[in-house]
């Protein structure tokens, strides 16, 4: 009887900080990897039996299914290729980027990303192999991600599997951060200035307005994260504005490949 290994290493769990981990080498040959010959309808079914294993267990866990995400999907397939490479199974290797850059690379808007990876000889394995490692079983399960790509690869005599979940976050353009900020301000009867330059400037920058016009704002606020609102509702609740003006700006680097924004807030 042959016997074929079940192989899960530790899961990886990203948020805004990122711990760094020792890089395993890559094979020099991973970029050119020839697949072996495996249907690519084989393939789709066992991804497809993987994805569906694992909502039924978000199910039976009372947690919300998992949508699919192309581009996670597109990400894990890259990892993937190169696990099945022929190295030791690892969450990154020498030269590659990160699970957050891939992701992002890729296509992907997240404010927190997990990873699944592991080795089986089928679909139905490698959900029960990660469904019995805690880690794993965590990340699947999780209420705090809500989409999931995965990837598999044949080598060898055995399915390579790569599971990549986020918590996904709206791809949205400065106007359109402008308008979500500005609809929470209306509902509580703060009015919205037309003439956004000046909070758009003070998005960019980092000088405080309170010191430095002669039409300063009574308080003003700028913040970057994957919430373009949540920081506001202390101050609108206190009643003491009657006017605001609205400005986001492409966001700073320090968010890594999270999706976050950046605005400016000026109240009068």
């Amino acid at each position: 009887m042959k016997v074929f290994p079940l192989v899960l290493i530790g899961t990886v769990a990203l948020d805004f900080t990122v711990a760094p981990r020792p890089l395993v080498a890559a094979p020099p040959q991973y970029q050119q990897y020839p697949q072996e010959d495996t249907r690519a309808s084989d393939l789709r079914e066992v991804v497809e039996q993987i994805f569906a294993l694992g909502n039924q267990a978000r199910a039976q866990a009372g947690v919300a299914a998992l949508a699919w995400d192309p581009a996670l999907a597109v990400a894990a397939l890259q990892h993937c290729r190169i696990m099945a490479a022929g190295g030791p199974i690892s969450h990154q290797y020498r030269g590659e980027p990160d699970l957050g850059s891939r992701a992002a690379q890729a296509g992907a808007h997240f404010g927190l990303i997990e990873e699944n990876v592991g080795l089986a000889p089928s679909a139905a394995a490698m959900h029960q192999g990660w469904m019995q490692s805690p880690g794993h079983r965590k990340n699947m399960l999780s209420p705090e991600v809500d989409h999931v790509g995965i990837a598999v690869v044949y080598a060898r005599g055995v399915l390579y599997a790569v599971a990549d979940y986020s918590a996904s976050v709206e791809s949205l353009s400065p106007m359109q951060v402008e308008a979500r900020v500005a609809a929470l301000i209306r509902a509580s009867g703060v009015s919205i200035l037309s003439d956004p330059r000046l909070a758009r400037s003070a998005c960019a920058g980092d000088h405080d307005l309170l010191r430095s016009t002669a039409a300063s704002p009574a308080w003003m606020i700028r913040w970057q994260n994957a919430d373009p609102a949540q920081d506001l509702v202390k101050q609108l609740a206190s009643g003491k504005y009657r006017s605001a003006a609205i400005g986001s700006c492409p966001a700073q680097k320090d968010g890594g490949a999270f999706t976050s924004y950046r605005v400016a807030v000026l109240l009068y």
